[in-house]
């Protein structure tokens, strides 16, 4: 299950994978703070003329959304069937692609109506997408990242998430920044920065200690771990959050000194 309750992700940040020699750290600063529905589980996240579209997760309450940034009100919505649990999210031109977990399912929808258009099938777990403007990259859960063309949907070829040669396991919510592929590594509050070309990670952000304590909540309803990042490529704005947080963030990368 990818379900995580708060008293578990506090012991596994400490878990987190660990850089080793030669590739950049870096921090962050907290540019502004948005509400954000605390009960969306999220799992897919991009920004689009001036709206997030997020697309959350767990059986009967799995949905797509379009979402007003500044004040996080939902300004429409698709619920998904009961039986599908939803992941990761993309446009490609006027449509929308949701993938599901187990259910080796997706979705297109109209982006302007989100009325389904169509469903297609992949094999194994459906994580995460995002796309360049020429591919589709989707994640898994493992270290591999599959490429697939946007329009019919068929893999092409993967690459291999490593570090110093290592592979990078549950690779999950991905995004496309400044041609590279951001990636939220779960159950971590480690993004990866990652070469689309070779798969190689050339940056860790280390985004501990970005949620105030006080706000998260415990038990199996509450507060998870972080996922989700979307970009405005205009305004060069990055922002992040995580499944049922208050609060939506956008961040400044700060380069962090070696020791």
């Amino acid at each position: 299950m990818r379900i995580l309750v708060v008293t578990i992700a506090i012991a596994t940040y400490a878990c987190a994978p660990v850089s080793q020699a030669g590739v950049p750290e870096y921090t962050y600063e907290v540019v502004h703070s948005y509400p954000h529905d605390r009960t969306a589980f999220t799992e897919g996240l991009f920004y689009l003329d001036g709206f997030l579209y997020e697309s959350t997760g767990i059986e009967g309450a799995s949905s797509v959304r379009k979402v007003r940034l500044e004040t996080g009100e939902v300004v429409q919505r698709h619920d998904l069937p009961s039986a599908y649990f939803g992941e990761g999210i993309i446009h490609w031109k006027d449509r929308l692609i949701q993938l599901t977990y187990k259910t080796e399912v997706g979705f297109v929808y109209n982006r302007s109506t989100f009325e389904t258009e169509r469903r297609f099938e992949y094999p194994g777990e459906g994580w995460a997408m995002t796309q360049d403007g020429k591919n589709i990259f989707m994640s898994d859960g493992t270290a591999q990242i599959r490429i697939w063309d946007p329009e019919t949907l068929q893999e092409l070829r993967r690459i291999t998430v490593t570090d110093q040669g290592q592979p990078v396991p549950n690779v999950n919510e991905l995004e496309w920044v400044k041609g590279e592929i951001y990636a939220n590594i779960w159950e971590t509050d480690r993004i990866a920065r990652i070469d689309p070309a070779t798969g190689r990670v050339v940056g860790w952000i280390d985004l501990a200690g970005l949620l105030n304590p006080n706000e998260r909540i415990a038990g199996p309803e509450g507060t998870d771990v972080l996922n989700g990042i979307a970009y405005d490529a205009k305004g060069n704005r990055l922002f992040v959050t995580g499944k049922r947080w208050p609060k939506l963030f956008e961040i400044r990368l700060v380069r962090r000194s070696p020791e």
